[in-house]
């Protein structure tokens, strides 16, 4: 690969776009949820690199500017919730109570299922924050002594598996009240699944929208306390 382009500080984001742009195509023609534009963008990207043998940290150090705007992305989700404030205030102690269940549930299950894996500390500790969005739960990795970067890919492979398959998980189980399939995306697969849960109708969207936020939150307050409670009880 000539190396004027793999030095372009432009590279990396043009290229993560491409490929993004080609899964919004083939998802559009294939018309099946389990075609996820993210996942075939993910593929389209590492098999680049694997072919023309770039080094990741130069692609990484290229896509600075798509990491920085993670942040703004999660905030403009708040638009459709304060279009559906009133549904909100009406539900505000299940939506509230369901999203701490979900968050508590998401840390103690992965704790336990990494520990009879055999998962080191680093690992577990990598994996905790894997249901809530990437700039939260890399941070939270970091405090808690994980990797981040090994986070990151977690929640993506959580985001883009809850964008595929939740809602017909949900509609296996029979879950059919709106405010409960928003709250149960949101809590579990952050903004990727999400963005599914807006094809399923605004008010899903907009509960998995103020989820995102409550579960990260909670999750990081919450987490340090976990982990020690279930050392302590020989759990992990």
């Amino acid at each position: 690969m000539d190396k004027l382009i793999i030095e372009n500080p432009f590279f990396g984001l043009c290229l993560s776009l491409v490929a993004f742009l080609i899964g919004i195509k083939i998802n559009k023609k294939l018309n099946h949820p389990a075609v996820n534009p993210l996942l075939i963008g993910v593929i389209i990207v590492i098999s680049f690199l694997k072919i023309t043998d770039i080094d990741y940290k130069i692609y990484h150090e290229q896509n600075k500017i798509l990491n920085f705007l993670l942040g703004p992305a999660t905030v403009v989700l708040a638009v459709p919730l304060y279009k559906n404030m009133e549904v909100l205030k009406k539900n505000l102690k299940a939506v509230l109570s369901g999203v701490l269940i979900g968050s508590i549930t998401s840390i103690i299950s992965v704790l336990i299922m990494g520990t009879l894996l055999g998962a080191s500390d680093k690992i577990l500790f990598s994996m905790t924050p894997k249901a809530v969005t990437t700039p939260i739960a890399m941070e939270v990795s970091r405090v808690l002594g994980g990797i981040p970067s090994l986070t990151a890919g977690l929640v993506s492979v959580t985001g883009i598996f809850g964008a595929c398959f939740a809602p017909e998980i949900l509609k296996f189980f029979r879950i059919k009240n709106e405010i409960a399939v928003g709250i149960a995306i949101g809590t579990t697969t952050h903004a990727l699944g999400t963005t599914r849960a807006f094809q399923e109708g605004e008010v899903q969207g907009a509960m998995s929208s103020l989820s995102i936020g409550i579960a990260g939150l909670i999750t990081a307050l919450i987490s340090p306390y976990i982990i020690f409670l279930m050392e302590k009880l020989q759990m992990i």
